[in-house]
């Protein structure tokens, strides 16, 4: 599977894609591209292009929402964003967007013994 975004200016975005995902690319083919491997094949891949504003939003679990919410205020200058629970739901979760319009977020799950395994089969 791959989910692609685009922005303006590749090194620009794998710049911040880099600050979000804590790692370098994977991939890079081509000039104006660059790709991640998030899950065993499943990559996300960067292009250079027109953004489509409102695109996504694509959620990346964490172990501590909080802590990487903070982390992307300071790291990426993104806006605060809102930590959303509803009742039935195993997560807690929030939206933000990258500088292109992109729309990215978090989730992380509220029980420990399902987040531990969930997140080591993701690991």
């Amino acid at each position: 599977m791959t989910v692609q975004v685009r922005v303006l200016h590749i090194e620009d975005g794998q710049k911040w894609y880099r600050t979000l995902l804590k790692r370098e690319p994977d991939f890079l083919p081509h000039a104006g591209f660059v790709e991640w491997e998030i899950i065993p094949r499943c990559w996300l891949q960067v292009a250079e292009g027109t953004p489509t504003e409102g695109n996504g939003p694509i959620r990346l679990g964490v172990d501590d929402i909080e802590v990487e919410r903070e982390r992307m205020v300071k790291e990426c200058n993104i806006e605060p964003f809102e930590i959303y629970t509803r009742e039935g739901v195993p997560v807690k979760w929030g939206t933000f967007s990258d500088p292109w319009g992109n729309l990215i977020g978090f989730y992380e799950y509220l029980n420990e013994a399902e987040k531990k395994e969930k997140m080591n089969t993701l690991s």
